[in-house]
């Protein structure tokens, strides 16, 4: 079965950001890939992927995940629930759970390649951007504003296929999100 874990893209949505998101037109509306100054590997378009349910947790941390489960090259998908708020609302884009440092540090460590989360960031304000450049840094991708995460196996990995759109110069390139799951 295909899930596709895209934000659909509307009119509506491209106006309800206007004037409110000066970076939505550069790459970052609707699902997307923080790349920073990095290019996407192509190695990267298919990746095992699994995700944890961390729905009502403000901050998620290392005691929220089995990392026991966590390998080399997955994709990582961060089911926070957030997404249902709306996107582009001043509440989605300022009060989203976040990933702890801690929790990013271990991700790194253990060199996943992708997180992917049903929210616009893995870290809040300020901390966003660092968050997303050090991660970047070690070879690990965020792609923010997920849907359907609700619909994928809890109790088994899957494949997760990604493509984001070639343009150059870019901190962020909006992408197709696609799960394959038995």
């Amino acid at each position: 079965m295909l899930i596709d874990l895209t934000l659909e893209v509307t009119p509506e949505m491209i106006r309800s950001v206007q004037g409110q998101e000066p970076k939505a037109f550069m790459g970052h509306l609707g699902t997307h890939f923080d790349v920073m100054d990095k290019e996407f590997p192509l190695a990267y378009t298919v990746r095992p992927g699994i995700v944890f349910d961390v729905r009502g947790r403000e901050e998620i941390g290392l005691s929220d995940v089995d990392l026991s489960r966590v390998k080399a090259d997955m994709f990582m998908l961060f089911h926070t629930g957030h997404i249902a708020i709306g996107y582009g609302t001043e509440q989605y884009r300022h009060n989203h759970p976040q990933l702890s440092m801690d929790l990013i540090e271990a991700l790194i460590r253990r060199q996943v390649s992708i997180i992917g989360i049903d929210a616009p960031g893995v870290r809040r304000g300020r901390e966003h951007t660092p968050a997303d450049q050090y991660c970047a840094d070690h070879d690990m991708f965020i792609v923010e504003n997920m849907c359907h995460l609700e619909q994928l196996p809890q109790d088994r990995p899957f494949l997760v296929r990604t493509f984001p759109v070639r343009f150059a110069g870019q901190s962020g390139l909006p992408c197709r999100v696609i799960a394959e799951t038995e």
